[in-house]
């Protein structure tokens, strides 16, 4: 049978799984505006939910866009979750989106650190977030855990390891190290990994974003991180040479001999300078190259995006078809920190059935019994 092409109605059908999504990156802009009313915040660029959108994300050749406008998105977003039921309703309605999006297993991280300012202690935020993720939940086809982020520019990396563990029970499935690469390598934070390791807990690390392969190396061989997010930069380990053969060095072997995840978030990187256009983003060599390559949203309101509209580009960009999908899929939810058992279920549940029915569906119309 061909290859079974793709369009947006068909992909958004289609089960997804999402590993690295930031629960203040995914806002609806009607939120953010009315959040910010109802505490009187007024620095918003505007209170038209369309403009706003814009806003965080001009359309090509509008102008305006630049790694300063889209890390100041984020003190917009911060600034209306300070409270217990702002939090949780940002959680809860970034599930139902994803829900309908055609997402069946999410992972959200977030760092609690970063919602203290009207009182909340890091217990209350997480509670809050994972209240919100219960509630929206409840009667749908997703599934979702959280991971809890200490960012690289503040000392609480310890402090948010030893959170992450005691919310184990409820909702939390990791740690992760968020913020700046420049400046601060992995190992900064190895007592909070080596608290996590000793607690047979997981943990997932921001590198090889911006910055360069040290960054990718500590991650792994001095943090023993599970999985690398984003991870962009190991394809600077990798040589296509003049006859079209490619050369791997010994870190980019390493990485796709151990099936070290990446989180992989193109659109997101091209917003923020990492990668200069989509088309010379490395997730398709690396995906040819059978790299454990997964594909990410990273900030949907910064990138304007759904998980269904990464695909569609992945799909423009690079001709992916409904295979590519299902095995970047499985990629995603074999990669999970969500306990076996559960992984095992959603892949035979949800993520099989679900591209054997839309294989199906091709079949049926091809032959032209749809």
């Amino acid at each position: 049978m061909a290859p079974i092409a793709l369009d947006h109605a068909t992909i958004r059908r289609a089960p997804k799984v999402l590993l690295h999504e930031h629960l203040d990156g995914g806002l609806r802009p009607s939120t953010l505006i009315e959040l910010a009313d109802g505490i009187g915040y007024t620095a918003l660029p505007t209170h038209d939910a369309d403009e706003l959108a814009g806003w965080f994300k001009p359309a090509p050749g509008e102008g305006g866009r630049s790694l300063v406008r889209y890390l100041e998105a984020f003190d917009h977003t911060v600034a209306v979750m300070q409270t217990a039921a702002a939090i949780e309703r940002v959680a809860a309605e970034e599930v139902e989106d994803l829900a309908a999006d055609g997402v069946v297993y999410a992972e959200i991280r977030f760092a609690p650190e970063q919602h203290l300012r009207e009182g909340l202690s890091l217990d209350e935020v997480v509670e809050a977030a994972a209240a919100g993720v219960r509630r929206a939940s409840t009667g749908r086809s997703i599934v979702v855990g959280l991971l809890l982020s200490a960012m690289r520019q503040a000392a609480r990396s310890v402090e948010i390891a030893e959170l992450a563990v005691r919310h184990r029970e409820g909702g939390v499935l990791g740690f992760d190290v968020a913020g700046p690469e420049a400046g601060y390598p992995p190992t900064r934070y190895l007592d909070a990994f080596q608290l996590i390791a000793h607690e047979n807990f997981h943990f997932t690390i921001h590198a090889g974003e911006a910055f360069g392969l040290p960054s990718i190396w500590e991650a792994l061989q001095f943090c023993g991180a599970e999985r690398l997010g984003h991870g962009v930069r190991i394809v600077d380990d990798i040589v296509t040479q003049a006859d079209g053969r490619v050369a791997i060095g010994r870190l980019a072997a390493y990485v796709r001999d151990r099936r070290i995840p990446l989180e992989m978030c193109p659109t997101s990187n091209v917003d923020t300078g990492a990668v200069a256009r989509l088309e010379d983003h490395p997730i398709d060599l690396l995906k040819r190259l059978r790299f454990r390559v997964t594909l990410n949203t990273d900030n949907r309101l910064m990138s304007r995006i759904s998980l269904s509209d990464e695909f569609a580009s992945m799909v423009a960009t690079f001709g992916w078809d409904l295979a590519d999908m299902e095995w970047l899929t499985l990629n995603a939810i074999k990669s999970a920190f969500l306990p076996f058992d559960g992984r095992l279920r959603i892949i035979n549940e949800k993520v099989k059935p679900g591209y054997a029915r839309l294989r199906g569906e091709a079949s049926a119309a091809e032959i032209g019994l749809a």
